[in-house]
């Protein structure tokens, strides 16, 4: 089924999205997936993660970030004092790419309107992009290895949002110095949810 960001853009919640993505034929990847990952998580989570796109376990269930990447993530929430319900995880793509490749920018195009619409939804304090290929979906002329680690402030349609990129965990795990990098990174977390919630002190907005 066609789905059009019009009604995209119409869903009240976030079931309404979880059904639209289920029935969604905006691109190709509905022809291979095992299970739509729409995401999963608290509906007023102040955190959002996003990262780039559904995994074999998570084709094979229907949650995101339950694998190997997964396990890291819920042990980096455990160390800051987060749980993983009560912030929200989702992927650029909502259905897995074959053989677990990079997303295509007419994948990323299709599905970009649902993220869009979740992140209204959910209206987090803090976005976090887990990789390059979420945040290059908003900033495309941003290096992770330069923007790491530190929040910044831009416009998300007619609002401001405050983001922070990280390094994908899946990276991490067979790259030492990059695990040390982006485990660092991550316990910068509550320091800069701290300011965000401050409304005296929080991150300056970005020039991009």
């Amino acid at each position: 089924m066609n789905i059009t960001e019009e009604e995209i853009s119409r869903a009240s919640s976030l079931v309404e999205i979880e059904e639209l993505v289920s029935k969604c034929e905006r691109c190709l990847l509905y022809q291979t997936k095992i299970k739509d990952v729409a995401g999963a998580g608290s509906k007023t989570a102040e955190i959002m993660f996003i990262g780039e796109a559904p995994g074999k376990k998570e084709d094979d269930t229907g949650e995101p970030f339950i694998g190997a990447s997964g396990k890291l993530l819920n042990e980096m929430l455990q160390s800051i004092g987060l749980r993983r319900e009560d912030t929200f995880i989702t992927s650029v793509l909502k259905h897995r790419p074959p053989s677990n490749r990079d997303p295509l920018s007419t994948e990323i195009q299709a599905c970009c309107p649902y993220l869009n619409r979740q992140i209204e939804l959910i209206n987090p304090r803090l976005v976090v992009f887990l990789g390059r290929h979420a945040m290059n979906m908003y900033f495309p002329k941003l290096k992770i290895s330069e923007v790491h680690g530190e929040a910044f402030q831009a416009k998300l349609g007619e609002r401001k949002q405050d983001f922070l990129a990280l390094y994908h965990p899946a990276a991490a795990l067979y790259n030492g110095s990059m695990k040390s990098t982006l485990v660092a990174d991550f316990n910068k977390i509550p320091a800069i949810l701290a300011k965000i919630m401050d409304s005296t002190s929080s991150p300056q907005e970005s020039k991009i």
